[in-house]
């Protein structure tokens, strides 16, 4: 990967490529999830610290049967073991599941025929087409390499099956490792079933090698993100230029513009509208809200009927009640906006309360930040700030106040009364600007 991460932590629609192994995983409900390891071992636990994982360390790289032998010891005889790849990231629960069912008293492979089968081992059948065993690329013979049923890796087997396979494994190949595929031929010799399982989509399988196999990778994982949207009634301007990075739960008639960055998890109720190239991420969109062009939205819940943006910063910790105005250059962070209150234009709202109703001026500002601690900014309903405001936290507006262009305020402005600090306007007399010297 010509990388310092190691390549199952490197990331697939933001999130590592073991994590989608383990997600697809969960969907099992599995009894156990063991996790053998080998290179870069402490920085893959560090990331999943959190996850009911048994880890199992492979010392020495001899092979997958080798590694698969290390994580024994934390499997019951009584169990039936699904192996999967922490490479190999787009499998579907659908598929793993129906190996899993034919796994009480036969080994069940996953394969697939491709067009393309360089860098796979070939399944190699008799001729009444029963498996005889697996063959390696590089132990093949060019006869073997013709053949475009390949074995993806990917295996469930009875675990009293896979202790006594395994300890009869040999490293006599052209790699000198202990190939966990051939295994199948000790199926074969005790007489056990070997039976065979296709994916439904040929692109489950695919594993990552390189950053071209894992843009390729990102692509069909978003192509699905976006016909799954689709199929549910949500509307895309350009699936092939939306990206999804989480759960995105739609209502109906939902508009996605081109460019749109979903991540985290995402909740779009009826009838919103999200404008080119915006960003959200850990949401929730109310009913008709409309985001336009170049917004970001993080960690906050917006109400019904608001209109945000264009290039608009809502940060975390942000609410927003019903007809939220929110324009162009306008940050807010860590506060709550009332019914219908409007701010238009290159507006900072920072840990504030905010009434209905409220107009807020361009350029205000709501100065939380003393250098050391945040203090609260609390503007009732119906108040009217003029431009180029400086609210100094903590400061409290009441009802219906009316403060003036260019003031700053610093202790509390008095309910249906005008406030405002200036300094009088002076002109200076026969005042002559500054030339240049020659």
């Amino acid at each position: 990967m010509n990388s310092s991460l190691p390549k199952v932590l490197q990331p697939l629609a933001a999130k590592p490529l073991l994590s989608h192994v383990l997600d697809i995983s969960d969907k099992l409900r599995p009894d156990k999830k063991v996790v053998v390891f080998g290179h870069g071992g402490e920085q893959v636990q560090s990331n999943f610290s959190n996850k009911q994982i048994e880890w199992a360390h492979q010392a020495q790289q001899m092979g997958t049967g080798h590694a698969a032998a290390q994580a024994l010891p934390y499997v019951h005889a009584s169990e039936v073991v699904l192996i999967l790849y922490g490479d190999v990231p787009l499998l579907q629960a659908e598929t793993l599941l129906r190996m899993v069912s034919a796994a009480t008293n036969s080994l069940v492979l996953l394969t697939q025929t491709v067009m393309q089968p360089q860098g796979y081992g070939r399944i190699l059948r008799d001729s009444r087409g029963q498996i005889l065993g697996i063959r390696e690329e590089k132990d093949a013979t060019p006869e073997e390499r013709a053949i475009r049923e390949i074995n993806t890796g990917i295996m469930a087997l009875p675990s009293r099956y896979l202790s006594n396979w395994l300890g009869r494994l040999t490293c006599d190949n052209a790699q000198k490792e202990y190939y966990l595929t051939d295994i199948v031929a000790c199926a074969v010799a005790d007489g056990v079933a070997v039976a065979t399982v296709n994916p439904e989509y040929e692109w489950e399988a695919l594993g990552v090698n390189d950053k071209i196999q894992l843009a390729q990778l990102e692509r069909i994982y978003q192509t699905q993100a976006a016909r799954k949207l689709m199929e549910s009634g949500v509307t895309i301007a350009d699936p092939e230029h939306l990206t999804v990075r989480g759960e995105v739960t739609c209502g109906k008639d939902v508009f996605l513009d081109v460019g749109v960055v979903l991540e985290g998890n995402i909740v779009l109720e009826d009838k919103v509208s999200i404008g080119p190239y915006c960003v959200l991420k850990n949401c929730h969109i109310g009913v008709n809200t409309v985001i336009q062009a170049y917004t970001h939205v993080e960690g906050a819940q917006l109400g019904s009927d608001n209109k945000i943006g264009p290039y608009a910063r809502i940060r975390p910790g942000t609410q927003s009640a019903q007809g939220v105005h929110v324009g162009n250059f306008v940050e807010i962070k860590n506060s709550h906006i009332g019914v219908d209150s409007k701010a238009n234009h290159l507006s900072y709202i920072g840990d504030s309360t905010v009434g209905a109703r409220v107009n807020v001026g361009a350029g205000t500002i709501t100065c939380n930040y003393d250098g050391v601690n945040k203090h609260r900014t609390v503007i009732e309903d119906d108040v009217f700030i003029g431009s180029d405001t400086q609210l100094v936290a903590p400061v409290t507006v009441e009802a219906g106040a009316t403060i003036g262009a260019g003031s700053t305020i610093v202790t509390k402005v008095p309910a249906h009364q005008l406030t405002l600090s200036r300094s009088r306007q002076v002109t200076i007399p026969q005042w002559v600007r500054p030339k240049k010297k020659t």
